[in-house]
């Protein structure tokens, strides 16, 4: 996928302007956050799941080599293969020299972020190989030629009467005056559409939500079936994950699936949830004559041991987008790539490099909802933090934050000048707002104004307030 991280300002402003799109992500802003708490508040260990979780990716990470290494061994032994890929590009070259060994004219795809992260549809398509998205709203996104918008929601910005179009403008043999009004006729049109492309693929290609060294096992989640009938009826299957959704055990996996789904989509379990294990042995009913596994680096190995090590704990459940005021506002395009939101904007820069995605790390505000809902527990704000510091280091962050930045950092190092400056700010401020408690347009301020107020401060400081209700307390 072309990156266009560093048009975020243009985006976001293009975004803020679509009156769908601003339905669409209300929608979302009342859906799965308020799922996830119920599911949380009917589970009483569900913090103490979330540290478990932490624990297991923390110890992976640290003993990263040792589970690949045991996972591949687990592979061979069933009777897969592992080929190992440093970036996009050796990982696209090993899945279409698979394809082209299996004369493949035809692949089912169900949803995959890392296939997004290497662009490998249009790396199929380019050597006449045509792939098939096969979850609905993968289905839906590719039909419109567009990325997807959410990690487990790629259709979300989308209405359904935008549906209805596309399947009209696709679906040209059927009635063009049927009727696309209700969920369960488009859902009905697709399965029927996506049925055939089942039976007649010649391979199979999944995500994986985790690999289980202990056994070679990729386990898929999905609450669709379609990842099964991808998987389970071609004659080859591979699977494609980046290195670090490894973990040690069956255990740990069920440990991790606990808090997979109730944080994504308030379910207690999704409604799929496979362990595939190999080929199709002699006396399996069904399943694929080959089973590969790509494991894809592209930049993961770089931020172990770095200020942004705890990412590779993500599990990709969204529960942060979903969170998130930013994307709330926005929605997942306007990042410009594959991720989204606040681990978008955190793993985004390490994949691609700061330049390309230098807006990013300021795409949020900080209010740490993102932190307090990840299953995982990664800081994500500290990240972000850290993203600004570099940029500020490296003389990448706008040179007028930077004066701002050394203006303030003056006047805090002279409390008695900061203290002078900011109460006559305070007041000024005050005193302009000061009959309706609130303005509607400020000099610099534009980006707040307008979409919305900004209130009047109070025409004391909190400094000065305090010393008034605590006489003699130094400040």
């Amino acid at each position: 996928m072309e990156s266009t991280a560093r048009s975020f300002k243009e985006n976001a402003h293009h975004a803020l302007g679509d009156a769908r799109l601003t339905e669409a992500l209300a929608r979302l802003a009342h859906g799965f956050p308020a799922r996830r708490r119920d599911a949380a508040a009917r589970l009483p260990e569900f913090d103490q799941l979330r540290d478990a979780a932490r624990d297991i990716k923390d110890h992976v990470l640290d003993n990263l080599d040792v589970y690949l290494d045991r996972f591949e061994k687990q592979v061979i032994a069933s009777g897969g293969r592992v080929h190992w890929c440093r970036d996009a590009v050796e990982a696209r070259d090993a899945i279409l020299k698979i394809c082209q060994a299996a004369d493949a004219r035809t692949v089912t795809k169900s949803k995959s972020m890392i296939g997004e992260e290497i662009a490998i549809n249009d790396h199929l398509e380019a050597h006449a190989i045509v792939p098939v998205e096969t979850d609905l709203g993968e289905y839906i996104i590719q039909l419109r030629h567009e990325p997807p918008s959410h990690l487990i929601a790629p259709a979300i910005h989308l209405s359904m009467d935008q549906v209805a179009d596309a399947f009209r403008a696709h679906h040209t043999d059927l009635d063009p005056a049927r009727p696309l009004v209700e969920p369960r006729a488009l859902l009905d049109e697709a399965r029927t559409r996506l049925r055939e492309r089942f039976l007649k693929a010649d391979v199979g290609l999944t995500g994986a939500n985790m690999l289980i060294a202990e056994t070679g096992s990729i386990v898929i989640v999905t609450n669709e079936g379609n990842a099964d009938l991808t998987c389970s009826l071609p004659r080859v299957h591979i699977a494609l994950a980046s290195i670090e959704k490894i973990v040690p055990t069956l255990e740990d996996a069920a440990t991790i699936l606990r808090v997979l789904a109730r944080s994504a989509t308030g379910q207690e379990i999704s409604v799929y949830t496979t362990f595939v294990t190999g080929p199709r042995r002699a006396d399996d009913a069904d399943g694929p004559e080959e089973f590969h596994v790509v494991l894809l680096d592209n930049g993961r190995s770089a931020l172990l041991g770095s200020e942004f090590h705890e990412m590779l704990r993500c599990i990709r459940c969204g529960a942060c987008l979903n969170h998130c005021p930013v994307y709330g506002a926005v929605g997942g395009h306007a990042y410009g790539w594959v991720y989204s939101g606040p681990m978008g904007a955190v793993l985004v820069p390490g994949l691609i490099g700061l330049p390309e995605a230098q807006h990013l790390p300021n795409a949020s505000t900080l209010c740490g909802r993102c932190e307090s809902v990840c299953p995982m527990r990664i800081p994500l704000p500290k990240m972000l933090r850290h993203w600004r510091e570099r940029q500020h280091a490296t003389h990448e962050s706008p040179a007028i934050a930077r004066a701002a930045l050394k203006v303030w950092s003056f006047l805090a190092r002279h409390p008695a000048l900061y203290r002078a400056v900011f109460g006559l700010g305070v007041s000024f401020l005050a005193s302009l707002g000061r009959r309706k408690g609130r303005f509607r347009w400020l000099p610099f301020a534009g980006g707040w104004t307008s979409v919305r107020d900004l209130p009047a401060p109070e025409a004391r400081s909190f400094l000065l307030q305090w010393r008034q209700r605590n006489p003699g307390t130094r400040t």
